[in-house]
Parts: C-alpha cells; structure tokens; sequence
C-alpha cells in the first residue's frame, strides 16, 4: 500500500459532533487515566470506536464518512471548573496510511501546524463539559483493499492537567444495515392494531454477523409480544418524559450483503386507550456487546419470556462482523394521531389561619384520562394552571414552575414580590393519572371569610384557552378558599401561627350574602373571584393525586352563575386534610 498524506488541522470552533460527544466522551474514551493530584483535572477525548469506510471505487469519487473527535472537561462546576492555561493537541495519522484519507471538515484553524503525519494544534481554555476537538472527513484510500484498517490516536499536554490518549479505528469495507420504511395507518383509534413486518437489507460490502433490532415505543403504544431474544426497559413514570418502552433484540445469523430479510412472524404495534399523539422508532444494527452497551444507556432491561424473534432468509454460517457504513438509515420512525380525550380536573383547597398568619395551600390538576398527552415533535408545554390570589392575601413563597403576572394576565418584570396571579407551566407530557402539584404559602394580611382565589388549568395561550382534547370543560376550575364560613377569623383553625402552617378543613355551605367588612357589626366580608384565563407555557408531570371527589372545589355552569350574582360556592376539599392526617 502507498502511504497516504493526512490534511489534517484543529478545528477549533464547536462542531455537528460536540452534541454527541458528551455521550461518546463517557462511553468511549478507553481505560481510566493513572491516579492524579486532587486539584489535577483529567480530560478525556470521545468519538466513535470504529468506523467503516466505503470501498475505493472502480470509479468516480470515493464515498466520504465522518468521524468526530471531542475533548471533555468532567467538572460540573459551569462558573469555575473551566480550565485556564495553554494545550496542545496531537492527531497521529500515521496508523491509517494506506487505508485512508483524512481531512477536517470546516475552515483550518490558524493554531494548528502540520508536519508529516501529524497535526499538532495548541489552544487556551476547555470549558466544563463537552466541545469539538475536531470533525474529519475521511475515505478509503486509492488502492485500499477491504478488510484493511488501521488506526488514529489522540493525545493531549497541557501544564497543570492530564489528557486520558484515545484511539479510533478505520475499516474499509464493513455491512451497511438499511431499514424500509412501513405503510403504517396512522389516524387511528384506541384498541386500533396493526401489522409491522419490519423488513430490513444489508447494502453494504460485508456479511453482518446477527442483527440488533431496537423498538421504541411512546406511552400512547404497545407491542404486547415479549420475545425470549429481545429484553425491555420503560420509561420511570414519574419523570416528565414521553413514557418509552424500549426493546432491543439480537437476532442471530449471518445477513449477506445485498440480501433483503423480514422477520419471520410480523410485530403487533397497538394504539393503547391512553393513546392520542404517539411515536413508534424501529431500526436496525450490527449485533456487538459496543452497540448493546450504547444502545442500553445504564438504563435497566428485563429479558421477555416469549417466543424467540427471527428473520429470514438467513445465511448458515459465520460472516465477518464489521462496522455500519452509513448509520444514518439504519432507522425509520412513524407518528400517530389517536382519536382520543383527556379530562383535565382542576383541584383546589381550603386553609384558614388568623391575620398575620402564614398558610399553606396545595393547588393543581389531574389527568383523569383516559389519554396521556406528550408533544413529542414540538416539545410544547400541555398546559397552564392559572391562579389568581384570594383577595385579603398575599403569596410569600411559590413553586419554581410558577411565574407572577398582573391581575389581568400580562407580563410582570418583578418575580420577587407577592403578585395578585400566577400562571404555573406543565412539562411537554401530562401522562394518564398524573398531573401537577403546585404548593403555595400565603399570608393572611386581612382575615376575610370565605375569600377564594380561581385555579384553571387551561391551554397554554390566552386567546384560546380551551384544551382541545378535554371534552369535559366545566371541572378545569376549582377554587381556594381561605377562612371559609365556620372558620371565623382562623384563630380556631387548627395551628396557624404567624408564620405557621394555616390548618384545613370541611367548609360549610358559603354565606348566601356579603356585607361590607367596614359595615357589617360581625365584620363578615363577602368573597372575592377573580377569574379569566390567560396565557402561559405549563409543565412537569406530578402524580398521586387523590380522588377529585374528596379534595377538588369544582366549579359548575351553576356555580358559575351563582358567583355572577354575587354568591360564593364551593364543594368540600379533605385534600390537605388527607395530607397531614
């Protein structure tokens, strides 16, 4: 083989790879660097471990791939973990003479020097976190054979710092494993089934030694069958996430290049009752313990107990294992809309406490389903509760979700002081049975019986509040009351203190009228309500929401026009009762 020259420079600026170096940097790095000084940060390069080359061809250009290299800084500390001095950066290109051709992507750095096989590069500063070392482009040199390979190592030197050495293979030739996209239905129905034969090629130059077939799923999905070959995780239910289930099965066999296979027993995708907008990924990769290790991500898996997942035809015999030649189809993905609705049920709360008392109050919603909501592509929040402070009372701390406006819903630059509304984000996904949980404190600067403050959870913009998949409007609302009839002024309510917790309990029926507090000889005020929905992004999923007929104040077409004419209604809340108890 002739030896290659390497056109090789730093390219300084952070590149397309610097967002999956973080990942890269902690799975492939190689082994631990030698024991430091504690104030002695170790850095360490990422990239992939290997990567296939396309065959030299016969003729035209040779097909380029790309291997990005990255440098990352393990300190967490954004502020001060940066380091502060001079580096030097040194690409060996030496091992891959012959086998290939390597340029960087992007403009030449002005710091980086090339001298024969090497790129030497000096540089200041590495931030926290990950950032582009470099971005090759890289081909199969001319007369290269397949199965040839070789390799590029990474080294660093800096004063006051140590760089862990990485090394990245090059192999021309390798399986190019391509997914076929399905035909998929996707306006569907809950309980709606379908077939997915999932049929895939190897286009590359080389057998592939066993598949590794990846099924992911969002919440909304299901593929009941559980195959003895494939193992499964899902999702943690009460993270703010779209729910997935993952399945990764290796199928074993030797896949010829430039066959075509189909699994030997189509997958059953089902639209689940808690479906409505869902995602369903499938793809296809070389089985290797790498691969299986990346594709996992520390997550846990369980093993299924069925049958065992095939594909045919199948060639009998080894093949040589190799790398992807083109990784970026080796999956194809589908959306689905379900025709589906969520209820949405606003929940509210009563606390009493005496003038000058802090309380606290639990405020929010739940999802009552039967659908989980996610929007998966936009990864736009589901919803905003929407809160306006009874009147008499003023909020001293609030939940970080949850930003102050004006009475009428409009911006608030001051975030600090007690606001008279709050509007409360949800996260991208509200699953079935879940919801939002909002506490708030507030003190008590004037003892008002029966004084209420509206809760809605509504959607997200001011001039259309309707949630679109609720068809159940009248319980979005729900109230809070604070010193209800029976609670006098607090000062009997069970513990409230100045600065304490306010105490809860059953209300009784509202007063039927509202005297003036300066007029009325028992200083009885009548109740506040300050409604109307307004804008605002809503996130986070919370869960474990009691019964909506124990703690929810829901508000009626009744209750409605009841406080339009002037009333004060309300249905019993046991909510924070539940809580403490």
């Amino acid at each position: 083989m002739t030896r290659s020259t390497p056109r090789a420079v730093l390219h300084r600026a952070a590149g397309s790879f610097a967002a999956a170096g973080l990942l890269a940097a902690a799975s492939l790095a190689g082994a631990a660097a030698p024991a430091q000084a504690a104030d002695t940060p170790v850095f360490t390069f990422g990239g992939p471990a290997e990567t296939a080359l396309h065959p030299y061809p016969e003729s035209g250009k040779p097909k380029s791939s790309r291997v990005g290299i990255t440098l990352y800084n393990p300190s967490e500390d954004e502020e001060n973990g940066g380091f502060d001095g001079d580096f030097t950066l040194t690409f060996d290109l030496s091992g891959v003479a012959g086998v290939a051709d390597v340029k960087i992507d992007g403009e030449a750095s002005p710091d980086c020097e090339i001298t024969g096989t090497k790129a030497v590069c000096e540089d200041w500063g590495i931030r926290p976190g990950s950032q582009s070392a470099a971005d090759f482009v890289v081909t199969a040199a001319d007369g290269s054979e397949n199965g040839d390979t070789g390799t590029i190592t990474v080294t660093g030197q800096a004063d006051g710092a140590t760089f862990t050495p990485f090394t990245t293979r090059l192999t021309v030739g390798g399986p190019d494993l391509v997914m076929e996209r399905l035909p998929f239905r996707t306006e569907l129905t809950p309980g709606d089934k379908q077939q997915a034969p999932i049929t895939f090629a190897n286009r590359g130059s080389r057998d592939a030694d066993g598949v590794l077939l990846t099924l992911r799923y969002s919440h909304g999905m299901d593929i009941p069958q559980r195959y003895s070959n494939c193992e499964y995780t899902v999702d943690d239910p009460d993270l703010p996430d779209f729910g997935w289930t993952t399945a990764l099965c290796s199928v074993e066999g030797a896949f010829e290049a430039g066959a075509t296979y189909t699994l030997a027993t189509p997958l059953t995708l089902e639209a689940t009752e808690r479906a409505y907008y869902d995602t369903f990924l499938y793809g296809i990769h070389e089985n290797s313990a790498a691969q299986r290790t990346a594709l996992r991500a520390g997550a846990p898996f369980e093993r299924g107990t069925g049958g065992v997942l095939k594909a045919i035809p199948a060639k009998k015999g080894a093949a040589a294992r190799g790398v992807d030649l083109d990784p970026y189809d080796n999956q194809q993905e589908a959306d689905f809309r379900t025709e589906n609705t969520a209820d949405f049920v606003a929940y509210g709360d009563q606390v009493a406490g005496a003038e000058g008392s802090t309380v606290k109050a639990d405020i929010g919603f739940r999802n009552e389903g039967p659908a989980w909501i996610g929007h998966i592509r936009s990864g736009e929040d589901v919803a905003t509760v929407d809160f306006t402070v009874p009147q008499g009372a003023s909020v001293t701390s609030k939940p970080e979700r949850c930003r102050a406006v004006t009475a009428d819903g409009k911006y608030r630059e001051d975030q600090t002081s007690p606001a008279p509304r709050y509007f409360c984000n949800t996260s991208m996904t509200v699953r079935d049975g879940a919801g939002l949980d909002l506490p708030f404190e507030l003190r008590v600067d004037k003892a008002m019986v029966g004084a209420s403050g509206e809760v809605t959870v509504r959607n997200t913009w001011l001039q259309n509040p309707k949630l679109p998949f609720d068809p159940k409007p009248a319980n979005n609302t729900a109230y809070l009351i604070l010193n209800g009839e029976g609670d006098g002024d607090g000062s009997d309510s069970g513990g409230a203190t100045e600065g304490g917790d306010g105490g809860s309990g059953e209300p009784s029926t509202p007063p039927t009228s509202a005297p003036d507090p300066e007029e009325s000889p028992s200083g009885t005020s009548g109740s506040s309500t300050s409604g109307g929905s307004s804008a605002g992004a809503a996130g986070g999923s919370g869960g474990g929401l009691a019964s909506t007929g124990s703690i929810a104040l829901i508000a009626s077409g009744t209750a409605a026009a009841a406080l339009a004419a002037g009333l004060v209604l309300f249905t019993a809340a046991r909510r924070r009762a539940a809580r403490h108890s």
